[in-house]
Parts: C-alpha cells; structure tokens; sequence
C-alpha cells in the first residue's frame, strides 16, 4: 500500500561523479521497434456478485522469469524513447550538481557530552556521521567546522559509504547512540525491501559486536545505560507488530517479546522521551492510538498504557516537569477534531490507566488551529501547528504559564507567508536554546537557533546554492480555486520572475508551461520546500505548482476526513479543479501542463487521467498506487488490513467495493485511451508498499487501449527509489527531462 515520502526510482545506470553520461543503456541492446506488449490472459476476480476480469494479473508473479523478461523490454522500450533526451538528462544533472556543495555539512546537534554532525564529501554517494566532544557544558553555542576539513578530535561514528560498499542498494533505518556516548545501535537495508539488519558498534573500539539481529524493522532504540536495546519486528503483511528487548553481549535468540499488536491496524514503535526518563511504546492505526511508558532505568520491567484505548481517539504523549512535578503532557482529538493538549500525572508502577476525566485542558481546542506536535524542555514547552494551510512552532514559557493552564503559545514569525517552520533536532531538554528549521519555496532550508529566554534568533546554516543564486529572481504566492462542491482548494506557485508574463491583475498574461504536483492522502501535508533541482524547471520558464487537495492535511483534520474512504473522489476533483482554474486564470494551457504524483499520489495521477484526460499533456506518476481495488481486496498483501481505515474494506462492504470500483485507476482504463495524455509510470521491483505489478499492469491495459505510457522499473531498489544522492540527481534529470519534452522545452542540447 502507498505510504507518504516516496520517491521515483530509475533503471538507468547510476553515473560516476567526475563523467555522468546519463545515456548509456545498461547493455548493448538493440534498440526496440515495437513497444511490449503483454499477452491477454484472463483471470476471473468475483466479490458481492460482480465479476472483474483482469487480463494482467499473471505479471504479479515477480520470480517468473517471462515476466522479468517483459519488465526488462519495458525499461528497453523506455530508453528507446527518451534516448534523444540524453543531452538534456546530461545538462540538467550538471546543473544539480554545479548548483550543490558536494563537500558540506549539517549543524552540530549537542547530545551528551559530543556534538554530533554528518559531512559530505564531493564524489561519496553517502554521508558520514561524526561527532567530537564537547569542550565546555555552558557553551550551547555548535561549534564551527568547515566542509572538509575534519576538525581536531573528530570520531567517525558512521561511514555510510562504507557500509554500502559492494550494494546497489543501501539504507539507514535505525541510529541511537547510549547515553554515555559507548555505543550505536544502527541498522542497515541493502536490498530495498525494508528488512534491516540491526547490529550494535563499540565507538570506542570502532568495531561491530557480536549481536546482530536480521529482520527488523526501522526505529530500534538503545537505552541510557547502553545494557539493553528495543527493536521493532514486522509480520508476514510486512507490519511492525512487535517490540522486542535485547540484552547487549548475550544471544540474540535469548531475547524477549515485550509487547505484540495483534490487532492487523495497529503498527508499533518505540523509542525514549526527550528526558530519558521513560521508554515509550506507540501503537496506531489510521484513527486509533495508544502510548505505553516503563521507567528507562529499569527496562526489564513491565509497560503499561497511559490511556487505555478508545476506538477512533488518537494520542501522543511527552515527558515534562510543571510545577515541580512530573506530568505527562498528552495531544488527543477526544471531542476535539483539531486536537487539544492536556497534562496528567504519570500512572505510577502498577497502577492502572489514567483517567481522561483527569486530565487539565492546557491548550484548548481551536477549530482553526491544528495542533500536531508537543516537545517538553527544562522551562518551555514548544507546539508543532498548522494554521492557514502552513506549518508553524510556537513556544510556551512554563514560568510566565499556568501550571494547569490555559496557555497561550507564542507563535515564531517569519517573513515570507508561504513559509515551513519546524522543531528541529533538539535532544537535550536542558538546553537554553531552540532549533528550529525553516524553508520556502525560494529560501534554501535554513537552521535558527532560538534564545528560549530572550527569543533571540542566531542563523546557523543556510543550504547554499552555488552557480549564484538569488531568491529575489523567483516569486511564490498562494491562489485558490473551487472545487464542484464550492470548496475553496489552495494551490501555491512558484516560478522564475523573468519567465513569465503576468497581467495587471497580476495572473498569468500567457500561459505558461506549468508543473500541477498533488498527493492527498494520510493527512500528508504538502508544504512550502525549496529544491536545487527544481530550478533547472524554473529556469526554462516552468511554473511549480501544489495543489493542496483533499485528503492532506493542508487545512486541518477535516481536510483529511473529507478527501479519505466514501469521500475519496474529491481528492481527484480537487486536483481537475485545480488544473481547470490554473488554465481559466491563464496561468497555463492543457497542452502546457503536465500533472506529477507519487505513491497515494500516483492512485490521484491514474484517477484524474481518467477522470480529465484533456486537461493535461503528460503525466508523471511515481511507484503509482494504480490498482487500488486489488491490492485492497487482498489481506495476505503486505499492509492491506491496516489500509482499510484509509479507504474502506471492500471485502466486507459492497457499498466500498462499488465507490472503489468507480475510481480504481487500472479498472477504468476506457477501451480506447488514444486521447490520453503522454504517461510516465516509475517503479521499483522490490517495493513492498506498492508493488511493481501495479504499474506494470497499468501500463499493459493502458498501451493495449492505445494511450502513450512508458514504464520505467528499478530493479534493485524500493519504495523510496535509487538510493545514493549521485543516483538520485540522475532519476531527477531522467524525470525533467521527459517532463520538458512533454511541454516542448526540451530542445537539443550540444553533448
């Protein structure tokens, strides 16, 4: 099933840094004539009395080697066909790259007596992580260390090229130091399929110790004392449903199942609280949560719930000290949509579940207001929150505030409306300051510290661009259109502030090539980022386009709960309304636009294909949820059943059967697709969340219809795409250039 972050992978060789040729196939293959095309062969799918037969079904079989065969003449067919995109693919990767300092590093983050850091090295696909101690406790301020240059005293944590070493594929699922700064626990995917090897380093010694635990999944935490870590493990549908306990230096089959989910909607993680007091356990569904805690200084003892249960409440908890004592501060949307944030004495050992009815109202309810995170520190309290379909932090101070409240949160300001401001990392929960990050759509991601005491702002780091650039040549603003209910739907644009005409009233005056990107879904907001490789579009005169459609979380919990199960179709409406309105405000043309998603996303591009073919020239979908109806019928799949708070089981209900039927993608390819625009499908073969096969499958019914569509699989990667930032940069020339191509941008280009 589609889960929020996914990227688009590529089947193209990955390039080396110092000669990207971007163009060479992965053989010596001749160059195809005719497209694939998949044989026709029926297989019956019968639920509530209707009869679907699905002609390409049989590519679900991932070991056959006819259907490797076929997906490997996809990717053929696809090289074949963008072959005279090679000198643009060359350009835009050299411009990414001219445009990045390959040699770089992020901003110390104090944790215990280090300052930890990750540096870039131009030519490493990976970054390492490193770390040097800290020299004075009082001094809060991050050292300053140059790109390159190690500085005196650094220790190499981590060295993720070397860990990827021999593997197309590498990941880092876990990474959690001790408290006394002895040991990692860090864990490893080099497949794509998200099993992760977890393993435990002496960074003293720099080696690896014996334990070793294969199979686990992302989020493993190792406890203050370093004796002890807790680690995720999923079941067969690929869901984290255990927490398991590990003494460090004995066999691993020695160690304990603390806790098992076996309800198939919940998924489980765990981790510590900023104060390091307290393990926590979380477990959710789509619409139901619960929080366990046990003291972190006796980790063989027994978590017990905060809350017990309750269908359709969600929660989160954090640690904090009020009025001298400890309180649980809990974020929950009991009779609150929106959210509310209450404090409550932390249940002692042994005793039962608190009581809601005893909970203090500290920050109410706001209908306005999406509160969507708390972090506790030594004297304020900082708010994760979303007003105006933007993303803000705000900031209690706990001495000038009520112990049982209300409080009022100071929101931080900024000066761009289009802005995404969000806590950064912070693990020390004594510490005067505050990080902070913030982004735009033309502002590079930069880090503020912030005075907690004086509320005095220190920029840390800005990313640079290099080549030159100046945020003053784009422009970002905010439009809206209507959707069919009347719904006012935002859409927020970026573009280069010579490339485009605009009218006195301040719209497009021609319409311009435009790029419409949308998701909506899993209350995933799609807020304001800046993007170094997005400028090679903005600067050949493309306009960026977000279109903030039902089913995110732009606007607040209703937002999501109309674009999700029997209201999922304005999701799609929302987004061809958008299209719509950019045209009528002359911003663009159909035959200038091209609509880009991913995952959840790529279900909304096969949707409005369908839906509005003639709205848009090309369409982009990335690891595309596409045959929504049989993936969701099928509960031995990997995170069916948990999906079903998403969409609806159309297993046991008709009526969902039938409202999924009727916006399925892959099920309402028409007979005749020739009007339909050009269509780039991506995938990746090892993808567990949405699988290969539908795309495939799509892409068969679609060219056997007559529509345009290419398909382009990765076939040593998952969900997340090509992994490695020079492997990245290629999928995303590879992407613009065919998205150029479609809106008649792509001129030749001298090699």
């Amino acid at each position: 099933m589609p889960e929020p972050g996914s990227t688009v992978p590529t089947s193209l060789p990955t390039p080396r840094p110092d000669d990207p040729t971007l163009v060479a196939p992965a053989t010596d293959e001749p160059t195809p004539v005719e497209p694939p095309s998949a044989d026709r062969r029926p297989h019956e799918r019968t639920h509530h009395g209707h009869t679907f037969v699905d002609h390409y079904e049989w590519l679900r079989a991932k070991d056959d080697p006819e259907v490797v065969a076929h997906l490997e003449a996809e990717n053929a067919w696809t090289r074949a066909q963008v072959a005279h995109l090679a000198p643009l693919r060359r350009a835009v990767f050299t411009e990414i790259k001219d445009r990045t300092l390959e040699t770089d590093l992020s901003v110390p983050t104090r944790q215990g007596g280090y300052w930890y850091y990750s540096r870039t090295l131009e030519g490493s696909q990976y970054p390492l992580h490193a770390r040097v101690p800290v020299t004075d406790p009082a001094d809060w301020t991050p050292p300053a260390l140059e790109p390159g240059e190690p500085p005196a005293g650094e220790q190499v944590v981590l060295d993720e090229n070397a860990e990827a070493a021999g593997h197309e594929f590498f990941s880092l699922g876990s990474f959690s130091v001790s408290g006394d700064g002895r040991l990692l626990v860090h864990a490893v995917d080099t497949t794509g399929d998200e099993r992760y090897t977890l393993r435990v380093r002496d960074l003293e010694a720099g080696t690896n110790l014996p334990d070793e635990v294969p199979g686990t999944f992302p989020g493993a935490v190792v406890t203050p004392d370093g004796r002890y870590v807790f680690y995720p493990t999923v079941d067969d549908a690929w869901r984290p449903y255990r927490i398991w306990r590990h003494e460090i230096g004995t066999p691993t089959t020695d160690d304990v199942v603390v806790l098992e989910e076996p309800d198939e909607r919940f998924w489980v993680g765990v981790g510590l609280s900023r104060s390091q007091r307290f393990l926590q356990i979380e477990l959710g569904s789509k619409n139901t949560s619960e929080s366990w805690l046990l003291e972190a200084d006796d980790p063989t003892g027994d978590f017990r719930p905060v809350w017990t249960r309750r269908e359709g409440v969600e929660y989160t908890v954090e640690h904090a000290r009020l009025g001298g004592r400890d309180v649980l501060l809990a974020l929950h949307d009991d009779d609150a949509r929106n959210f509310e944030l209450v404090a409550l004495d932390v249940p002692a050992p042994g005793a039962g579940p608190a009581d809601p009815a005893d909970a203090r109202v500290v920050v109410p309810h706001d209908p306005q207001v999406r509160l969507e995170s708390v972090d506790a520190f030594a004297g304020h309290v900082v708010l994760g929150l979303r007003r105006g379909a933007t993303p803000r932090v705000a900031v209690v101070a706990l001495d000038d505030a009520a112990p049982d409240g209300p409080w009022v949160p100071r929101e931080l300001e900024f000066d761009e409306p289009l802005y995404s401001a969000a806590i950064g990392a912070n693990p020390e929960p004594d510490a005067p300051l505050l990080r902070v990050t913030g982004t735009s759509f033309v502002t590079p991601p930069t880090v503020f510290d912030v005075d907690l005491a004086t509320g005095e702002r220190v920029v840390r780091r800005r990313q640079p661009v290099l080549g030159g650039y100046d945020p003053a040549d784009y422009v970002q603003r905010r439009e809206w259109a209507t959707a069919e209910d009347g719904t006012r739907i935002p859409i927020s644009l970026v573009w280069r502030r010579d490339a485009v005409t605009l009218d006195a009233a301040g719209t497009g005056a021609d319409p311009a090539p435009l790029l419409l990107y949308g998701y909506g879904a899993y209350e995933i907001s799609m807020d304001p980022y800046f993007s170094v490789p997005r400028l090679s579009l903005l600067d050949r005169g493309v306009v960026f386009a977000v279109a903030h459609v039902r089913g995110g979380g732009e606007m607040g919990r209703a937002w999501y709960e109309e674009g999700r199960t029997d209201r999922k179709m304005n999701t799609f409406t929302d987004f061809v309304a958008c299209a719509r309105h950019l045209v009528e405000a002359g911003w663009t043309a159909p035959d200038r636009m091209v609509a880009d998603g991913g995952s959840a996303g790529g279900l909304l591009m096969g949707a409005v294909t369908n839906l509005a073919p003639e709205m848009f020239a090309g369409v982009l979908a990335g690891v595309p949820f596409v045959d929504a109806l049989t993936s969701i019928l099928d509960p031995s799949l990997p995170l069916t059943v948990v999906e079903w708070e998403e969409w609806g089981n159309p297993l046991a209900d008709p009526e969902v059967y039938a409202y999924m039927r009727s916006y399925s993608p892959y099920e309402n390819v028409p007979d005749d697709a020739s009007h339909y625009p050009r269509i780039l499908a991506v995938t990746s073969l090892h993808d567990t969340r949405v699988l290969y096969v539908e795309p495939a499958k799509w892409v068969a019914r679609l060219r056997a219809a007559g529509a345009p569509a290419l398909l382009k699989i990765e076939m040593s990667a998952g969900h997340g795409g090509v992994s490695g930032r020079y492997a990245r940069w290629e999928e995303i020339a590879f992407e613009h250039a065919w998205t150029l191509d479609v809106l008649g941008l792509a001129a030749t280009e001298e090699d």
